[in-house]
């Protein structure tokens, strides 16, 4: 058994029919899903699932294998969800797509840092409209924040294309600046790696989701910067709301 993830290759789908493969307790897994279920910093994503007329709230979800399985809470009418049983989800598609901008908000950061400056990152996060990630800079000054808040917001009105490809492992590990992390952290076990790519500044390997071009981010503003010691600087930012 497996679930199809329909996240890597249309992060745009905010609806999906799917049936139930597997229930433990508050568990379910499906046949496919457009939920995304966390990692690389970016969380997992919030919604619901139907089938008539109930409802379940999908508040957590995780990989398991080949399974993406959502946890529920039990809302709504009719019978509990059972193998077999056809089911509509539906995604909180304004938390989504405030990852969405995120993510590739940090995308465009890290990469104008590391075209500019040569620094990888050490560490990251992200919640909707706010983020951070740690470089390898020894110093950091406001005048350098500055810099780089004008350049990265140069990108994001550049209208830059964002593409996903898939490469099998062995050609992506002939590509070393596909990782942008001062640590590998690509599982062994990984046959082929799913690659995002804002045309004309950045390709990282990545699995989580992102807006189509770099326009749909919107203004970035560097809320803080800070040391997190000798040669780890992290810079925040922050996303105005659509």
């Amino acid at each position: 058994m497996q679930t199809e993830p329909y996240f890597q290759k249309d992060a745009y789908r905010k609806v999906f029919e799917a049936t139930v493969l597997a229930v433990e307790g508050q568990d379910v897994a499906l046949d496919a899903t457009a939920f995304y279920p966390g990692g690389g910093g970016q969380p997992h994503d919030l919604g619901w699932l139907e089938a008539g007329d109930a409802r379940w709230p999908v508040v957590s979800l995780r990989r398991q294998d080949d399974l993406i399985w959502h946890t529920v809470e039990s809302w709504g009418f009719g019978n509990p969800l059972e193998v077999g049983m056809h089911v509509q989800g539906v995604l909180d598609w304004d938390r989504r797509y405030a990852l969405m901008r995120t993510h590739t908000a940090l995308h465009i950061l890290c990469g104008v840092v590391w075209r500019d400056y040569g620094a990888k990152v050490t560490g990251g996060n992200m919640q909707p409209l706010q983020g951070r990630l740690d470089f390898e800079f020894e110093n950091l000054q406001r005048e350098l924040v500055d810099e780089i808040e004008a350049k990265i917001n140069a990108e994001v009105e550049a209208a830059r294309p964002v593409r996903v490809d898939f490469l099998p492992r062995a050609e992506a590990d002939q590509h070393p600046d596909l990782i942008r992390t001062k640590i590998n952290l690509l599982p062994p076990g990984i046959t082929v790696v799913r690659i995002v790519e804002i045309v004309g500044l950045d390709v990282q390997a990545d699995g989580g989701t992102h807006v189509a071009n770099t326009q749909e981010v919107g203004p970035i503003r560097i809320s803080d910067y800070k040391s997190k010691g000798r040669i780890n600087k992290r810079l925040e930012l922050t996303l105005i709301p659509f």
